[in-house]
């Protein structure tokens, strides 16, 4: 059994989103909110929303408890980069690339999985 999640086109380059990412991946559910409520970075709340999402999806759409879901993959992939210029020195610009990111929780019921 298994339950998914996706966020997309959130406003944080997957870089940083992939360090947060990392620290949830296989864990209990409970255990993985407990870890993003103290990550003190950004990303941590677009991943809280995530991983309570594909909980939730769980609980409705499977009727599985939520206490033995485990992050069984989570991982980030890269969305379109918005790109601005930003003016410099003698008439010249710069591209400044804003990056997006598509954050995918999938939850189950054991521990395994994509890693």
């Amino acid at each position: 059994m298994e339950a998914k999640a996706t966020a997309k086109f959130i406003r944080i380059s997957p870089r940083k989103v992939r360090i947060v990412v990392d620290l949830i991946r296989g864990k209990k559910i409970q255990e993985a909110l407990a870890i993003l409520k103290y990550t003190p970075k950004r990303a941590s709340g677009a991943v809280t929303k995530v991983v309570k999402s594909a909980a939730a999806n769980a609980e409705h759409n499977q009727q599985a408890d939520k206490d033995e879901l485990f992050v069984t993959a989570a991982y980030v992939d890269q969305g379109p980069t918005l790109k601005r210029f930003q003016a410099r020195a003698m008439g010249r610009a710069d591209v400044l690339r804003k990056r997006t990111s598509h954050i995918t929780v999938v939850v189950g019921d054991k521990k395994e999985g994509r890693s």
